[in-house]
């Protein structure tokens, strides 16, 4: 698996990505809902400074000039304390090689690099697969909330404290990823 995933390059997603991303999102995670994170929420979701895009792509990056398919793509919103997972897809035929974690790993460090005391999310509750899977990351399920997605679908938020709330200390350093 992890060599199947050294195969992608996770990097910062570009205008030229918000098209992909947007058609992802709604394939794989909006299906059977409205689109909402359509191409043009994208695109100003690429310009806030508060929020942060990924996109993951088969090696190599370039092709004569094309730009690969995205194999996934995530998107995080920062808030003084708390960022928020907003989005975060794989293709079908990219999953369990590793991309996701890849992605939700970077998004942590990055949280954490921020001084971020928690990172939420919410899912589809009848998505078992992604509640397995944030689950592993460390996430707790919180609180199911009923007809969240159009007033019909019930929501799973889930939470990953990261550290205690409250200002930080002067000499705290964010906790190196993988050591003990």
């Amino acid at each position: 698996m992890r060599k199947e995933a050294d195969a992608v390059t996770i990097r910062l997603a570009e205008a030229g990505d918000a098209q992909a991303i947007a058609e992802m999102s709604r394939d794989y995670i909006e299906s059977g809902l409205g689109w909402r994170y359509g191409p043009a929420h994208i695109a100003r979701a690429l310009r806030r400074r508060e929020t942060v895009v990924l996109a993951a792509s088969a090696r190599p990056t370039y092709v004569a000039g094309n730009r690969p398919p995205l194999a996934g793509f995530a998107i995080m919103d920062f808030g003084d304390e708390r960022a928020h997972l907003v989005l975060l897809a794989v293709r079908p035929v990219q999953r369990r090689r590793g991309i996701g974690r890849r992605l939700v790993e970077w998004l942590m460090e990055s949280a954490l690099t921020a001084g971020m005391a928690s990172v939420h999310l919410e899912l589809r509750a009848d998505n078992a697969a992604a509640r397995r899977f944030y689950r592993a990351l460390g996430f707790s399920e919180t609180v199911l909330v009923p007809r969240y997605y159009e007033g019909r679908e019930a929501a799973m938020r889930m939470l990953r404290v990261l550290r205690a709330p409250g200002p930080l200390p002067l000499a705290w350093r964010p906790p190196v990823l993988g050591r003990k």
